[in-house]
């Protein structure tokens, strides 16, 4: 799993309350469980006009030109904004892989769906909770300044916007430390494998009936 220390980023507004797994990606596309390929069809049924399938050669398709991720000036963009209760609905992994390889490794927002939330931090996908007067400000700062950017220090537990402003946030300490590291469920069981290695010799010492 990538590391995430800092992250200066383009941000995309998504001026949505509760947007489902669904939304993000759509079921017919959860046939593969690899976690990559999924980011051009995130959000399939608001970016194009037509019924996305697996195997469509998007480029052909017609895109939506109304749905915001759409835009041109939001292209390249790593952070999203989100209002309330983002990732709701079925409690599919593939929805952070979707955004993930959209592009996106924040997601700010006014809260989460719980599932959703535990499932981005196991796939190094950042989901920070932030107050709605703080996110009503980053919506209007987004919308009206093209090319906006922040800076989201996981370190330091802050999200800092151009003009300096602060927003601290609050994060596991256990998922905070492994998202520095780049520790997902494997990695984490890799830190121990001298001691599993050493537990399998020595159960193959004392019990060889298991395995004759």
């Amino acid at each position: 799993m990538e590391k995430f220390i800092k992250l200066d980023g383009l941000v995309a507004p998504l001026d949505r309350a509760n947007v489902d797994t669904d939304a993000i990606i759509p079921k017919q596309f959860l046939k593969s469980i690899k976690r990559s390929g999924f980011g051009p069809n995130a959000f399939d049924e608001w970016r194009y006009m037509d019924q996305g399938e697996p195997g469509q050669d998007n480029s052909r398709r017609p895109r939506n030109p109304n749905f915001v991720l759409n835009q041109d000036r939001y292209q390249g963009a790593s952070i999203l904004l989100a209002r309330s209760n983002f990732g709701c609905g079925s409690s599919r992994e593939h929805a952070p892989w979707a955004l993930q390889d959209f592009g996106f490794r924040a997601i700010l927002a006014e809260s989460f769906a719980d599932i959703f939330y535990n499932n981005c931090f196991k796939n190094g996908l950042l989901p920070i909770v932030v107050p709605k007067a703080e996110m009503d400000a980053l919506f209007g700062l987004t919308e009206h300044s093209p090319g906006y950017r922040l800076t989201v220090d996981l370190a330091a537990q802050k999200i800092v916007r151009p003009d300096g402003h602060p927003i601290p946030f609050d994060v596991d300490p256990f998922r905070k430390e492994c998202l520095l590291n780049g520790w997902d469920d494997i990695g984490l069981t890799l830190r121990h494998a001298e001691k599993i290695r050493e537990f399998e010799a020595r159960r193959r010492s004392e019990q060889p009936w298991l395995f004759s």
